[in-house]
């Protein structure tokens, strides 16, 4: 890329929207590449008009206003920054976040009701798998899902197509396309460089697009071949799991030198649903269609007579494991919304009795006060 400009690196109108209404004539908008824990790193256009990057830090006020750590600042994020005058005196900071366009998260992995952002402002998600020991419907089915909440293109690539027949990786194709009508599904090799030029389609310049997958199915080796060089480190594949040695350890945006923007990410064990009934509904369009057939509007879909979704499972219509899948999926959205409220309703009860300790030690010390000066009796 000759001459790169703010649009290049994902900038649009309602950006720009945003970042006009925020009023911080001194700020410069910016868009974070890295999270090193106590600081990031950012690319963005200096006053000169070049590209230009910095490690940034996030203001207290940035810090407090979030109400969880899923609205702090995260990798793919517009932020408004302010420059520090030099690079000896003076931090360069970040002043506020803009509103996300898209966020493609999860759930916390574990017992946490907190949210993990994976990509923010992302247009196209790609999920990595195989179709040997990788090859998991019921995953994708969470990957679809979570996708379609945020917004985001799916795409799927069933990689490593070198390392099984055909048929196999025809069959994992066919398979994880009737999941969903969005995804569009790509049978690749990323070691022989076979289909990676299905992805030149989604990677123009300002489209920002990211990585996901487990350890081990040949992100870093597409990393690789797409940015032309031995950007990340891979290891040979074990004979026996199919999986290779390395794994990405951090979040990191890079700008590609024929357009587009790629957000690479480690791998990743657990999928767990952070969404809501109405996401999980379409993105079980088929199930939710044979629920409107059964016989009670409050059929329970198990015993009871008239249901439609019994009746499908049993003349082979739907598949079983589909449907264990969206009750599994449903219930897991249904817990962590109660273990939410009872969070809430304890935050609640302890900020009120923090409250009413506050007040009758102000009581207290009022009435010290007095008993030392009796004048203010």
């Amino acid at each position: 890329m000759d001459h790169i400009t703010i649009k290049d690196l994902g900038w649009n109108e309602e950006f720009q929207k945003d970042f006009d209404a925020l009023s911080m004539k001194h700020c410069l908008p910016a868009r974070l590449i890295r999270d090193n824990k106590i600081s990031y790193g950012a690319l963005f256009i200096n006053k000169d008009g070049r590209l230009d990057e910095l490690e940034v830090t996030m203001s207290g006020k940035v810090y407090h206003d979030a109400e969880s750590d899923a609205e702090l600042p995260a990798v793919g994020d517009w932020v408004a920054i302010e420059v520090g005058k030099s690079e000896e005196d003076d931090e360069t900071m970040i002043r506020a976040r803009l509103p996300r366009q898209t966020c493609f998260s999860r759930k916390l992995p574990g017992k946490s009701t907190m949210e993990q952002v994976i990509a923010a402002n992302v247009n196209v998600v790609v999920v990595v798998t195989d179709a040997g020991s990788d090859f998991s419907p019921r995953r994708m089915e969470r990957y679809f899902t979570l996708i379609k909440r945020s917004g985001s293109k799916a795409v799927v690539l069933i990689n490593k197509s070198d390392l099984f027949d055909g048929e196999q990786n025809k069959e994992a194709a066919e398979i994880i396309s009737s999941l969903s009508d969005d995804a569009d599904v790509f049978i690749t090799s990323a070691m022989n460089n076979e289909g990676l030029d299905v992805l030149q389609k989604y990677l123009k310049n300002g489209i920002s697009l990211t990585l996901v997958g487990s350890s081990g199915v040949g992100k870093s080796t597409l990393v690789n071949q797409l940015l032309g060089d031995d950007f990340q480190w891979t290891s040979e594949v074990n004979d026996l799991t199919g999986k290779g040695k390395h794994t990405t350890t951090a979040r990191e945006l890079i700008l590609l030198e024929d357009g587009g923007i790629l957000i690479d990410n480690p791998g990743m064990r657990e999928i767990q649903m952070w969404t809501d009934e109405q996401t999980l509904r379409e993105s079980f369009v088929d199930i939710e269609e044979l629920a409107t057939q059964c016989k009670f509007h409050d059929c329970k879909h198990g015993n009871d007579r008239g249901c439609a979704i019994r009746a499908a499972v049993e003349e082979g219509r739907l598949d079983e494991e589909r449907y264990i899948s969206y009750l599994k999926l449903d219930e897991e959205i249904e817990a962590l919304k109660d273990r939410q409220k009872r969070l809430r309703v304890l935050a609640e009860r302890r900020a009120k009795r923090d409250h009413r300790v506050k007040a009758r030690n102000l009581a207290d010390r009022i009435d010290q006060e007095k008993d030392l000066n009796p004048e203010w009796r």
